[in-house]
Formats: C-alpha cells, sequence, structure tokens
C-alpha cells in the first residue's frame, strides 16, 4: 500500500467517527411530540432547539458529501496509484 491509501483510510475513519458524532447530536424527530402530552417549553426554547437542529442538519449533509468523495477519492488512489 502507499502513503497515499494510509493517509485518505485514515482521514476517511475520521470523518466517517464524525458523521456518526453529529447525527448522534441530532435531536430526534419524535422528541417534539411532549407538547402533546402537556410538557411546557418557552418559546425561546424551540427556536434554540430548531437552530441547533439546522446547523446539525446542514453539517451532516456536508460531511457525508466529503465523506463520499473521500471514499471515491480513496477508490481512485487505489485503483491508478495502488501497488500492482
Amino acid at each position: 500500500m502507499t502513503i497515499w491509501e494510509y493517509i485518505v483510510g485514515a482521514v476517511i475513519i475520521l470523518f466517517a467517527l464524525i458523521v456518526i458524532a453529529v447525527i448522534l447530536l441530532q435531536e430526534g424527530r419524535q422528541a417534539n411530540l411532549g407538547a402533546i402530552a402537556g410538557a411546557a417549553e418557552s418559546f425561546m426554547d424551540k427556536g434554540k432547539a430548531r437552530t441547533l437542529d439546522a446547523f446539525l442538519s446542514r453539517w451532516t449533509k456536508i460531511i457525508a458529501i466529503i465523506f463520499f468523495l473521500l471514499v471515491l477519492a480513496g477508490m481512485l488512489i487505489t485503483e491508478f496509484l495502488g501497488a500492482k
């Protein structure tokens, strides 16, 4: 294996862990059902949660695209620069 394969592989593992962490930080879709059961939330808490969820959702998409491109780059590096 070439040094580039090791570098891309390590970065792919790093981005995989980041994607997992960002997804786990997001609030579940059913978490907003607390209002049905009578849970009290202030107006500021709702806006803050939406903003954080929107931020995490946006970064999940960005990191997933970068992850996909890294996997594609790793495949191309292995195909064209790998030991034959």
